[in-house]
């Protein structure tokens, strides 16, 4: 198989290479996101207030992940160039830097997360027989946390080696192991009543933990570690990753930041709105497992293309991503906002969550298609080199168009309808601003590939 740093590869090849690497991981995505949905879902039969509970809890988690991320957009980078330049040894040295580093950072988050939770959920809004439960289900969802980026980090080594499908096959694992712990812990089986709210986070922890031992197994038949001159490596890649993990990490970081900041602001609404937007923020993640699919197995491609110095070959796969990504949006969009009663109707069986949740269905996930435009941009840029432009497009999206627009819906009608109207009126700033950005950007890069560019063999 040809790498996507080739020449002659036509645009149906790359469609065709493209996808073959997209769909294992979209795939792998909808089933871990579809699993968080559904154990919001079972987490909303205990009641409201422990929906409640968990939805305060899910912006703290976008934090974690976010650290996680641009960790692995700077890793994935370096390998991948390193790779493209068949730099291989280099690339065996960063795969064993980023477990072991990538480990401490995470577990030292966790643990100062955990320390600092109550003026932190206080300050999100959380309080009384909320804040309480948070006690109980936050230390072992941290737990989950760790495991999670862990597992992360691992799937970034298989995608900088143009491997998808092992991570896709894994995701939808462990999703499928939580499916069934899920009841068993929530709710109990036979005379035992079961955990409530923190069984739903044993579920997540146990469901990594067995993901965790069959990645180690797999990643111990590979040949992409090297404990050789680690200290070295780690020295001469310091400041190439800093250039591209402190602007990704920001550019992650950022999502977390607006989503604490858009909880606060929708506590302002009473817990029911609080659950209803946390129902959405997952159904959102789900919605848009093609996006998130894209920007896992893209960067590697654009990461190839960008050490073979083939802009060509990088503006035909950015044009082939942007075409699907609106499209799919669009129609997946109209199609749960038509269905949005029922949708709301099967996620919850509270009147008032389910009304909200029904109301932003439909403002909301139509305008996922520009939203996933700007996603694309901001993971291309950081794979090409761009890493403070990423940055600066992911400010932009969330502090100038998407909280903004959010706080003017509570301040308008404090009612669900006129928040999902300002989120999709933000989603929709953001995604044509980026693609303006990137147009412009592109605008300045070589119109041929760099001579000598030939097939690669993957």
């Amino acid at each position: 198989m040809s790498d996507f740093s080739s020449p002659r590869a036509s645009s149906g090849a790359l469609r065709r290479q493209l996808f073959a690497q997209t769909w294992p991981m979209a795939i792998g995505v909808m089933s871990l996101l579809g699993f968080q949905l559904v154990d919001s879902a079972f987490v909303a039969r205990l009641g409201t207030v422990p929906l409640a509970a968990q939805s305060f809890t899910f912006p703290i988690t976008f934090l974690m992940i976010g650290v996680q991320v641009g960790l692995g957009i700077a890793i994935a980078a370096l390998i991948s160039r390193a790779v493209g330049a068949g730099e291989l040894e280099r690339a065996r040295r960063l795969g064993s830097l980023v477990l072991f580093g990538g480990a401490v950072v995470i577990g030292c988050l966790a643990i100062v997360l955990w320390v600092f939770h109550v003026p932190l959920f206080r300050q999100l809004g959380a309080e009384g027989e909320a804040l309480e439960l948070i006690g109980h289900y936050w230390p072992v969802q941290l737990l989950a946390n760790w495991f999670s980026a862990l597992l992360y980090f691992g799937y970034t080594l298989f995608r900088a080696h143009n491997n998808t499908r092992l991570p896709g096959l894994l995701m939808v694992t462990t999703s499928a192991l939580n499916l069934v712990f899920d009841p068993l812990l929530i709710f109990g089986v036979g005379g035992w009543s079961g955990l409530g709210l923190p069984g739903a986070a044993w579920a997540t922890t146990l469901s990594f933990l067995l993901g965790l031992m069959l990645l180690g197994w797999r990643l111990s038949e590979r040949d992409w570690l090297s404990s050789a001159d680690l200290i070295g490596e780690a020295r001469r890649s310091t400041a190439p990753f800093a250039v591209i993990a402190g602007p990704a990490m920001l550019s992650q970081l950022m999502p977390a930041l607006s989503a604490m900041a858009a909880t606060a602001l929708i506590a302002s609404l009473g817990e029911q709105a609080v659950a209803a937007w946390g129902l959405v923020s997952r159904l959102e993640t789900v919605s848009l497992m093609l996006v998130l699919g894209l920007t896992m197995s893209l960067p590697p491609w654009l990461g190839h293309c960008y050490g073979a110095g083939n802009w060509p070959r990088i503006r035909a796969l950015m044009s082939i991503a942007f075409q699907t990504v609106i499209v799919w949006q669009l129609v997946l969009g109209t199609v749960l906002a038509l269905a949005a009663p029922w949708v709301a109707g099967a996620l919850s069986s509270d009147e008032a969550v389910r009304d909200g949740l029904t109301w932003l269905i439909r403002a909301m996930l139509p305008s996922y298609a520009l939203l996933g435009l700007c996603m694309l941009v901001v993971s291309a840029s950081n794979a090409l080199g761009w890493p403070l432009r990423a940055m600066m497009i992911s400010f932009a999206r969330l502090f100038v168009c998407y909280l903004p627009c959010i706080a003017l819906g509570v301040w308008l009608g404090g009612e669900m309808p006129y928040v999902g109207l300002g989120a999709a009126l933000g989603n929709a700033l953001a995604g044509s601003m980026a693609w303006l950005v990137f147009r412009r950007s592109m605008r300045e890069m070589p119109e041929q590939a760099r001579p000598g560019t030939a097939d690669t063999p993957s």
